[in-house]
């Protein structure tokens, strides 16, 4: 029989379409930005259309954990969960609710969450009532990377169900705990393979750097930080990201471990501030191509042809259908997945399939449906059509020249949507965040 690999999925925090050197970013006045990243990307495969579920953080979470359409779950009607949801018990990730760590738990391996959660908050929520074995890391949204405290000012870093004080730069307290957990893993007599959500909160704000203990004291856990950060202070930030990659890589290859594990590599939605998404318009809470198409690696040495691009359209909770039938787990009946396993484009990057991918957001009304070149969105009352093939930048609206199109288009979202939950009215969203480039009708 063939051993299930280790899994290993990384997912970055508001980490732009180019911000890594394999997605055309540039140079750093460091240098290269992210050169460990590339290197996985160039023994692995990289996708130039992956999405993700969301342009904002927990609604992709939602999506990833249960392998499902987000607007499944009141929670993720939230854009994002915040400091006051705090205490509540209905917004958050349900414990009765399969998830892919619950589901892969069950079928044989072992469970641990490094990093950012954003999920609900203790007691009613939390990783160990959903899946994983053990915990590490934030349970809220955004966290100063010296004080670990959230906006509110508590305190926000968790050992399993209790809070821990820990001195040290978040990114790398969380990339060192990584590296003892894939050496533990190697060491131990139990032989069963293991899952390892990395979650980073790099590159999320507040910008800062290793170097910048005395910037996180002056602003007192002020975590919106807006009158601070630059371009070169976010590409550190990446690039300590992609240093800690590193060290786990290097874990897996002492430990012989790497051949025989699959890491993913993605963000939770579009960049922010100082991304470049470049040659997308939009970011972080928009659903224009640079607020939902993020990066996409896999890496599995054993499976995975080294050096394979694929422009095939995915959506953030297809790698949570692929993980599962990597591992030989079995989704559960009462929640089937929405999700489809992208596992034939493991061994092929040429292998192409029908992937219609639909999106909403409370925020300025918006809605979006991709199928195949063509993109329907509004923004607020307007209505788009793109063919993204043509015009990625989303600049000409072809709804005039095809208005039939247009109209098929936006019955099929329509439609859809009929078919998800209604956001409820008290559902909140977090303002500030849209890039507001966008074409006139």
């Amino acid at each position: 029989m063939v051993r299930r690999p280790n899994i290993i999925f990384i997912v970055a925090d508001d980490l732009g379409y180019a911000d890594l050197g394999c997605y055309g970013g540039r140079v750093a006045s460091f240098g290269p930005v992210s050169p460990h990243i590339d290197a996985l990307a160039s023994g692995g495969l990289r996708l130039t259309q992956g999405y993700a579920n969301s342009p904002v953080c927990s609604p992709t979470r939602f999506a990833i954990m249960t392998g499902r359409y987000q607007y499944r779950l009141r929670g993720a009607a939230e854009e994002p969960l915040n400091s006051l949801t705090r205490g509540s018990t209905t917004l958050g990730l349900p414990p009765d609710h399969p998830t892919l760590p619950s589901m892969l738990r069950d079928s044989g391996y072992r469970t641990a969450l490094i990093g950012k959660w954003h999920l609900g908050y203790p007691p009613a929520f939390g990783p160990l009532k959903s899946g994983y074995e053990s915990f590490y890391g934030p349970m809220s949204g955004g966290v100063d990377y010296f004080t670990h405290r959230s906006g509110p000012g508590h305190h926000d870093l968790w050992e399993g169900e209790g809070e821990r004080e820990e001195d040290g730069y978040l990114t790398d307290l969380l990339s060192r705990r990584a590296v003892a957990y894939v050496e533990t893993m190697a060491a131990s007599a139990d032989r069963r393979p293991f899952f390892l959500s990395l979650h980073y909160t790099a590159p999320h704000w507040p910008w800062e750097t290793r170097e910048d203990r005395e910037l996180s004291e002056s602003v007192k856990g002020h975590l919106f930080h807006l009158h601070g950060g630059s371009v070169d202070t976010y590409r550190r930030m990446i690039h300590h990201m992609d240093e800690g990659i590193g060290w786990v890589v290097d874990a897996l290859r002492r430990t012989n471990q790497l051949d025989d594990t699959l890491i993913v590599f993605t963000s939770d939605n579009g960049g922010e501030r100082f991304s470049d998404n470049w040659p997308l318009v939009g970011g972080k809470m928009d659903l224009t191509e640079g607020g939902i198409r993020v990066p996409w690696i896999a890496h599995w040495p054993n499976r995975i042809p080294a050096g394979g691009v694929s422009a095939q359209p995915c959506l953030s909770m297809d790698w949570s259908a692929t993980l599962l039938e990597v591992a030989a787990a079995t989704p559960h009946n009462d929640y089937p997945l929405d999700g489809l396993s992208l596992c034939p484009l493991l061994d092929n990057a040429e292998y192409r399939f029908e992937r219609p991918m639909y999106w909403r957001m409370n925020h300025r009304q918006q809605r979006a449906y991709r199928n195949g070149d063509w993109k329907y969105l509004r923004v607020d009352d307007n209505d788009y059509l793109f063919n993204l093939s043509l015009d990625e930048r989303e600049r000409a609206n072809l709804g005039h020249r095809h208005p039939q199109r247009l109209l098929s288009m936006r019955l099929a979202w329509e439609e859809w949507n009929a078919s998800m939950p209604s956001i409820p009215d008290d559902a909140r969203v977090s303002l500030g965040y849209s890039y507001r480039d966008m074409p006139q009708r």
